[in-house]
């Protein structure tokens, strides 16, 4: 089911809003304490790696990229969110997929792809 932002869950769209102004606290708390995040190929399980790996994410990297939200959608406790990144990264544009599997209001599971 095609998803518009506002019908996403808080804990998605809270996460993207962090994640999209580089605050990596208000990122982790909407993990599980067991959850994984599988990004580049590489699993962050539990909160101390996805901690981490937020930190790495949301500091001043050498790139700089807007992103805009292109479309969710829904299915059961799995929610998938498409953005589109300009930047200056090798490449310059990318259409990233975050699939979420949720637990309850919390995310247990966050594969980011494209």
């Amino acid at each position: 089911m095609t998803t518009e932002w506002d019908g996403l869950p808080d804990n998605v769209k809270k996460f993207m809003a962090a994640l999209d102004a580089r605050q990596g606290a208000p990122a982790l708390s909407v993990f599980t304490a067991h959850a994984v995040v599988t990004d580049e190929g590489h699993d962050h399980s539990g909160r101390d790696e996805i901690e981490a790996w937020l930190t790495a994410s949301v500091s001043e990297s050498e790139y700089t990229y807007t992103t805009e939200f292109t479309g969710a959608t829904t299915r059961g406790t799995t929610v998938v969110v498409t953005q589109h990144l300009e930047g200056n990264f090798p490449g310059g544009v990318a259409d990233l997929h975050y699939r979420f599997t949720m637990d309850g209001a919390l995310i247990e599971k966050l594969v980011i792809e494209p």
